[in-house]
């Protein structure tokens, strides 16, 4: 009997070697970096420039430091938590267009018209966005156009017991705004009626062509 098999007779559990294991690992991580690498690149780049051709410039204001979606503490009718659609393991997560409002009146629905305007002109990315609404409270005349002006706009709600942490200098009750919600789930930035539905757009375009998830 040589050595080797006198090993393996030994070693009944004959689990993988030290260096089968570097090898594993060294395969998850290339794995990683492959399909979500360019993702967190095209982040950076958009924060800071960097390596961008165009110059770009963002319309919208930048919301530094990003804030986790999981922070609003918002879920859907049914009582999924919204943070459940983002992050790298998912493999159809999109970017989010939401508007977030107190009392839904006139600034509110001009939001809401812009939202659904800038997302369908994105044309054959349009699907790679989603929209939906956190509103505290909805005209009656809006609930009756709901279904047929808004039926792709989820609504959603704060989870039992709790209220919105919302970023930095954005107070729904004050001053309604369009946050936007990258596919890893942060909230990257908020736009207000004084954007024009072309500022969005641009902003949407260039992120959409510089990410390779979403």
């Amino acid at each position: 009997m040589t050595m080797t098999m006198a090993n393996r007779i030994s070693d009944p559990d004959n689990g993988p070697s030290p260096e089968q294991i570097r090898r594993g690992r060294r395969t998850a991580i290339l794995l990683f970096v492959i399909g979500f690498g360019p993702m967190v690149f095209a982040t950076i780049m958009f924060y800071t420039g960097w390596l961008n051709p165009s110059g770009h410039t963002n319309n919208g204001e930048l919301i530094s430091p990003v804030v986790p979606v999981q922070q609003l503490q918002l879920e859907t009718r049914d009582g999924t938590p919204l943070a459940e659609r983002f992050g790298p393991e998912q493999a159809d997560s999109q970017w989010l267009l939401m508007v977030v409002a107190g009392d839904c009146a006139g600034p509110c629905q001009e939001l809401l018209y812009l939202a659904r305007q800038v997302n369908i002109a994105l044309g054959k990315n349009a699907n790679r966005v989603a929209r939906a609404a956190a509103l505290g409270s909805v005209p009656a005349e809006l609930s009756e156009r709901w279904s047929t002006e808004y039926n792709l706009m989820e609504r959603l709600v704060p989870a039992p017991g709790t209220t919105p942490a919302w970023p930095a200098g954005i107070d729904p009750e004050a001053e309604p705004r369009i946050l936007l919600v990258d596919p890893f789930g942060n909230v990257m930035m908020h736009y207000g009626t004084d954007h024009t539905g072309k500022d969005m757009l641009k902003d949407l375009k260039h992120l959409l062509k510089i990410s390779q998830i979403g």
